[in-house]
């Protein structure tokens, strides 16, 4: 049986995890060009997801406003909301089990629908 998502270690492997699956995907990877920062990009998904979690408070910005950024450079659509949904879902079930797993999963849902619902309207 799968643990669940237990500490800040559990999350770096389900950030990297998702991302390698981004990297190869060919819906959402040309998001993330050649010269895209991945070390500084990691880092703060590490403190964002585990903020989500653990409620730490180590995440400090704004996605929003950076995702609406990035629709201005290269417009975001329906199907790429779903398609990086349905990638971290896949990671975290093939790695974790339980409440922080099912919770992490229901956040991204959620963050996805209301990033949608804001950045699709303009």
């Amino acid at each position: 049986m799968k643990k669940d998502i237990l500490n800040k270690k559990d999350i770096e492997k389900l950030v990297n995890l998702f991302y390698e699956k981004v990297k190869k995907d060919t819906t959402i990877s040309h998001f993330f060009k050649d010269d895209f920062h991945w070390d500084k990009h990691l880092e703060i998904m590490y403190k964002f997801w585990e903020n989500v979690v653990f409620y730490t408070g180590s995440y400090s910005g704004n996605p929003m406003d950076k995702h609406f950024e990035i629709h201005a450079k290269t417009p975001l659509s329906m199907k790429d909301f779903h398609q990086w949904t349905k990638l971290f879902n896949e990671s975290v079930d093939e790695l974790f089990s339980g409440e922080k797993a099912d919770l992490i999963k229901l956040k991204a849902s959620n963050i996805a629908t209301v990033m949608q619902m804001q950045i699709l309207k303009s």
